[in-house]
């Protein structure tokens, strides 16, 4: 059996299979945590998986045994869409930032994992609190002009949903990283077109998105967040970019509930939890690869 701490030590000798049997026992951890309180957010939990694990355990520099929450000489990341929660106390716990039984606190009381992130527990990995929606593209924002300050060549990630594009300082943020040509930050907005309420056109459209961020200064670039061989090219192309007085964001398609056929397609798993037979049903769709917590 595979463990986690293998997969941070040698994250760079990874190959996308590898990253693809991470992604599936981190779907499994997903609905066990939700499943276990009967509350949660699966839908974009599971459609975000890919990237996040393609994220921590291929891409960023990270130190998950040295946590500070300065993050100095490492890159770090901000989870905006903060509902996603189950999705990254899985990545967290998987390669090494807390042990990996604490997952079946999920929600419980006095754990340290609340169902939007927070950082009075001291979790580590855990910078900022978020579920306000619309609040982490300027706090990616300013700790990537704190690392120009510092002369820290490391770099900021930041994911965000598409439904918070629907929120005005989201776009304050765009327009002065741009405008001040912040170019040690990428991000990652999940296009799913799916929301709380129902799909992004039928609540509030925006319209087209690369056109908008180009207008801003911004590189843009596009993936297929559910394919992790684009997932993997994609954020090292952004990496790559980085430095050219150019902020960089990815726009990432994705589907919500991603893995579990009932789940897909549709925003009624934005908040829901699934009962023990859906559970059953979930867990059969979704291969057992690092062994369950």
């Amino acid at each position: 059996m595979w463990i986690a701490s293998f997969y941070r030590i040698n994250h760079s000798r990874m190959n996308t299979d590898q990253l693809r049997r991470i992604a599936s026992q981190v779907r499994r951890d997903i609905i066990r945590q939700v499943h276990g309180v009967n509350s949660g957010h699966p839908g974009g939990s599971l459609g975000c998986t890919d990237f996040l694990v393609a994220l921590y355990f291929s891409v960023m520099k990270h130190e998950p045994k040295q946590f500070s929450m300065d993050g100095a000489g490492e890159d770090l990341f901000f989870l905006s869409n903060g509902h996603i929660s189950p999705l990254w106390y899985s990545v967290l716990a998987r390669s090494g930032y807390f042990p990996l039984q604490e997952l079946s606190t999920f929600r419980k009381i006095d754990s340290r994992l609340q169902g939007h992130p927070a950082t009075h527990e001291g979790l580590p990995g855990v910078r900022m609190a978020s579920g306000s929606l619309g609040q982490g593209m300027s706090v990616a924002l300013g700790a990537a002009l704190a690392k120009k300050l510092n002369k820290d060549n490391q770099l900021v990630y930041c994911l965000c949903g598409d439904g918070e594009m629907e929120e005005g300082q989201i776009w304050e943020a765009v327009m002065y990283a741009g405008a001040k040509k912040v170019d040690n930050i990428i991000a990652t907005i999940d296009v799913n077109n799916q929301q709380i309420d129902g799909s992004i056109d039928q609540v509030l459209p925006y319209g087209p998105l690369r056109p908008k961020f180009e207008a801003f200064g911004w590189e843009v670039l596009e993936m297929n967040g559910n394919h992790m061989e684009d997932v993997v090219l994609t954020l090292q192309k952004a990496r790559s970019l980085c430095g050219n007085k150019k902020p960089v964001v990815i726009l990432m398609k994705t589907e919500m509930g991603m893995g579990v056929d009932f789940m897909m397609g549709t925003h009624k798993w934005h908040g829901v939890a699934p009962n023990a037979e859906q559970t059953a049903t979930a867990l059969a769709q979704l291969e057992e690869t690092l062994g369950d917590y």
